[in-house]
């Protein structure tokens, strides 16, 4: 058994059943739903399905962070049992619990001067994020120390790639991100917006492509072009989704077909309330390795 716990938080997007397979801890990042404070904890207190049925019905949504007293707390339930920690963060450009964890992590160093304790900014999200740490858990079930898995991480974070497809501009306009004439076109006309995370882990905009039927195959195409050894391609591949897992099975199946050497079936996983919360219903989002994000 290793001595060191690989940890991160629930905008990882990974199934409960996934995250307790591979031996992952997790701590719960908070939502609102019609005013309502929940814990986004996999779809277990609120169902995927239900939340974004009542965003769909209208309902109002906001997410909150970690706080440093809540990492403290988290991190000196696994300390106290005289393990070391590596904490994964959801990405700074899109969240400041990062923040949170790194006061944490030094309030912790003083309480447990001879444990180590790692906060990694993972510049990843949604199961990019939890495509990142499933390969730390990797990493340390073939035996390397913490400090190996930390220096990997920095090193590599920047090679996970994250290309996100919406079919619905409703719950863009909803938050500000795209104005109401905008988004009112751009629904009129099937207009599907492609996005992905850059070096400095933000979401931008790259694409406009017009219909689902073209933004799908548009989507797996950015794979076949930037995927780690190209055709040879031979790590795993997650896709997330926000209730369309039509969607996100027709991105998979591309995958799967053109990659024979993928390490396994692609995995998809349901997009939590964290990220949901801004996205909404009709996202899908596509996470493999390929060559370092530059500007």
């Amino acid at each position: 058994m290793s001595d060191y716990v690989i940890s991160c938080c629930t905008s990882a997007d990974l199934s409960e059943e996934y995250i307790r397979k591979r031996d992952i801890s997790y701590i719960c990042m908070h939502y609102e739903l019609d005013g309502k404070v929940y814990p986004d904890d996999l779809g277990k207190t609120v169902s995927y399905d239900d939340f974004y049925k009542a965003m769909i019905g209208g309902a109002s949504t906001k997410t909150s962070q970690v706080n440093a007293d809540e990492y403290e707390k988290y991190f000196d339930s696994i300390l106290s049992q005289g393990k070391d920690l590596i904490h994964f963060c959801l990405s700074s450009g899109i969240s400041g619990s990062v923040n949170s964890a790194n006061i944490a992590m030094e309030e912790c160093r003083e309480k447990y001067p001879d444990r180590k304790i790692y906060v990694v900014d993972s510049l990843a999200a949604s199961s990019g994020f939890g495509l990142l740490v499933d390969k730390m858990a990797d990493l340390r079930d073939e035996g390397k120390t913490i400090d190996e898995v930390y220096d990997f991480a920095m090193e590599n974070r920047l090679k996970l790639h994250h290309w996100f497809f919406s079919t619905d501009l409703t719950f863009y306009i909803r938050g500000g991100r795209v104005s109401k004439p905008a988004g009112y076109i751009g629904n009129m006309l099937s207009i599907c917006p492609l996005l992905n995370v850059d070096f400095e882990g933000r979401l931008i905009p790259r694409y406009k492509i017009r219909t689902k039927k073209k933004v799908i195959p548009f989507t797996a195409e950015k794979m076949f072009e930037l995927a780690d050894g190209g055709e040879a391609y031979s790590e795993k591949c997650f896709i997330s989704h926000s209730y369309c897992y039509e969607d996100a099975r027709a991105v998979a199946d591309l995958i799967e077909a053109h990659f024979p050497n993928l390490k396994g079936k692609v995995e998809i996983f349901n997009i939590g309330m964290t990220i949901g919360a801004h996205a909404g219903p009709g996202t899908v989002a596509l996470f493999f390795w390929g060559p370092k994000r530059e500007d």
